[in-house]
């Protein structure tokens, strides 16, 4: 038995099914076994928009080489559901996985929030010539 929702399907799902000694024991309850199976999610780059409703994505990942065990990036490309037609070229996405929307559509595309190219500056402190030039700016308006 399957727990989840029947379209987009949350991270997690609980699959219920009878352990192996299900139909021996007294106790039905015990012979069931809780496993839980993590959804698929995959990130990737659009790479084409050309049908209505539908985005090709690009998922690079890394896999070591059986033999030389150098690490190779495999890129794979999965179709994904855009229902309101939002993503460009070059956008990255977040792929969910759902239920099979057409024969090669499995996956919902999710928009990534952009990543903050600010972020370092906003942990270190600031310099001291910007603190002095801070200073020297507040001084002057409160002069003003």
């Amino acid at each position: 038995m399957l727990l989840g929702s029947s379209f987009a399907s949350p991270f997690t799902q609980l699959h219920l099914s009878p352990g192996p000694n299900a139909g021996s024991t007294a106790r039905p309850a015990a012979g069931l076994v809780l496993r839980i199976e993590a959804a698929k999610q995959l990130t990737g780059r659009v790479v084409t928009t050309k049908a209505n409703k539908t985005v090709g994505v690009e998922v690079a990942r890394l896999k070591q080489h059986p033999k030389y065990h150098r690490r190779e990036k495999i890129k794979k490309k999965y179709q994904a559901h855009d229902p309101d037609n939002q993503f460009k070229v070059g956008d990255v996405v977040e792929l969910v996985r759902s239920r099979p929307i057409s024969k090669t559509k499995h996956f919902l595309a999710v928009p990534v929030p952009p990543r903050d190219t600010r972020r370092k500056a906003q942990l270190l402190p600031p310099l001291e010539s910007q603190s002095g030039d801070d200073s020297a700016a507040a001084e002057e308006t409160a002069a003003a």
